[in-house]
């Protein structure tokens, strides 16, 4: 599996994300999108966006293990939060970082009104590309 990350000429060079992801491999992995819930199905965090990342991330990460995925297979992430503010961002990225280090996929964050339940505040999607 390889992926090229690449950040053409004449667009910037963002800190947490890469404007091109090209993908080579045998096996696309579609992980659904992770909300802040443990094992138990209990929302973590209730109105606090930081834990809620954390968490939701994190879930991210135990769903491509669970395929023998890691997170530097991730060619790309939707990131949805309830009523996105740009003062967010510094929180969103901790949270990824925690989870996917250096490696930064492509991206898009999508302010949304609300999500599934209520009580979500952050909602992660992702596509794998493995062997």
């Amino acid at each position: 599996m390889a992926l090229e990350l690449i950040n053409p000429e004449g667009l910037s060079s963002p800190l947490s994300y890469t404007h091109v992801v090209a993908a080579t491999g045998s096996r696309l992995v579609f992980v659904a999108g992770q909300v802040a819930d443990d094992a138990d199905g209990n929302l973590v965090g209730d109105d606090d966006l930081a834990a809620q990342a954390r968490q939701a991330f994190a879930n991210v990460g135990r769903a491509l293990a669970a395929v023998g995925a890691r997170p530097d297979h991730v060619a790309k992430l939707t990131i949805y939060v309830v009523g996105y503010r740009v003062e967010y961002l510094p929180v969103i990225s901790e949270a990824r970082i925690a989870v996917f280090g250096d490696h930064k996929p492509a991206d898009v964050i999508v302010g949304v009104e609300t999500l599934a339940e209520p009580g979500y505040r952050i909602e992660v999607e992702a596509l794998a590309v493995v062997d």
